[in-house]
């Protein structure tokens, strides 16, 4: 039965195609793309200026701008539903039977069921964001209060989530902008505070890891962002904020190395087998990406395309990094294996965001 199983899992793994959801930042729409070609565009989406899609299962979740969670199925790209949270939200994350959402506007943090019904909102009194789950606990940072703030949810899930305060870490850094979760650790990266804050989710305790900068900070136009691909086995990729680096720790927050690259970075996309790592940059290098091996911490490729780089997203089945080039209309496509821009998607109107779904039809 077991090997029976397996071979299942293997079959569907191998069957399984990508799906490939783009936002277009201006038009209210996703664009998708199957087989490597663009087909359709799923308008309704609202202000998508910093839309972000996740997929939870059979369902997938758009969070616009303007405040408002959007349900679709990804198969037949019907919307099902949508709640608008607040007049500008910023970040989500889906648990197993809710769905919380940071929220800049109206300074909270809505908790909705996976069919976007109102449970609680919980208030603030500041622009929230790096929104996690860990276990039962909701962690999230007030931005307004250089706070991290963690909740736990008494109901243990059961039959819907109870949210309560359990504990608070103050002063732990000015302006927290992002986070990020590995193991048991909450990591989150500031503006303006020359270390970063890692919570331990087990013990409930905090410490500051010192980010080695040059003293001639520049100004940051377009906010560094955090996420689990940044994380790569042995190593932590931290984008700097102001900084011509990335930052490099080891599994335990020791300091590795500071990696000087061509801008300011904004995303650090690590590859699925983690040997190398995409860089993304703002200001005069927006056209830039750097690839890094994560061996060497080298760089040891550098793409320049026709127009601003908005994001970046490594294929889970094919050698290939996706890239959105906002300005041009169109994802390019690079060669993972021999380094090189195998092909363009046009027709996809000032893209930013690329998101994955693995279809297993």
């Amino acid at each position: 039965m077991k090997l029976l199983l397996l071979a299942l899992l293997l079959f569907t793994s191998i069957n399984a195609k990508e799906k490939i959801f783009v936002v277009e930042r201006e038009s209210s729409s996703l664009a998708t793309i199957y087989k490597g070609l663009q087909r359709t565009h799923i308008e309704g989406m609202h202000n998508m200026n910093h839309g972000v899609v996740k997929f939870e299962g059979k369902d997938a979740y758009v969070i616009s701008r303007d405040g408002y969670v959007i349900k679709f199925d990804p198969k037949s790209e019907k919307i099902t539903n949508e709640y608008k949270t607040s007049k500008s939200a910023i970040g989500f994350v889906i648990g197993k039977n809710y769905v919380a959402v940071a929220n800049y506007d109206d300074k909270s943090v809505d908790i909705l069921t996976r069919d976007l019904k109102p449970i609680k909102k919980i208030k603030t009194n500041s622009k929230n964001v790096g929104i996690k789950i860990y276990n039962s606990f909701l962690i999230f940072s007030q931005m307004d209060n250089d706070t991290i703030s963690v909740f736990k949810d008494i109901n243990e899930g059961e039959p819907l989530p109870n949210f309560k305060l359990f504990k608070e870490f103050k002063e732990v850094g000015e302006l927290p902008f992002d986070a990020m979760i590995k193991d048991n650790n909450y990591i989150v990266g500031f503006f303006t505070s020359k270390h970063y804050g890692v919570v331990d989710l087990d013990t409930m305790t905090f410490k500051k890891i010192k980010i080695f900068l040059g003293e001639n900070r520049k100004m940051v136009l377009k906010v560094p962002h955090f996420g689990f691909w940044s994380i790569g086995g042995d190593k932590v990729f931290v984008p700097a904020v102001g900084d011509n680096k990335v930052l490099v720790y080891d599994n335990k927050f020791n300091f590795v190395k500071n990696i000087k690259t061509q801008g300011l970075p904004v995303f650090t996309a690590l590859s699925p087998d983690k040997k190398y790592l995409a860089v993304t940059y703002s200001g005069k290098d927006f056209p830039t990406i750097q690839i890094v091996d994560t061996k060497t911490l080298k760089i040891i490729q550098t793409f320049n395309f026709n127009g601003k780089v908005l994001h970046i997203r490594w294929s889970n089945q094919d050698d290939y990094l996706y890239v959105s080039v906002n300005d041009a209309n169109m994802v390019s496509v690079i060669n993972t294996q021999e380094w090189f821009v195998e092909r363009e998607i046009f027709n996809i109107e000032k893209p930013s965001g690329i998101f994955i779904y693995e279809d297993g039809e």
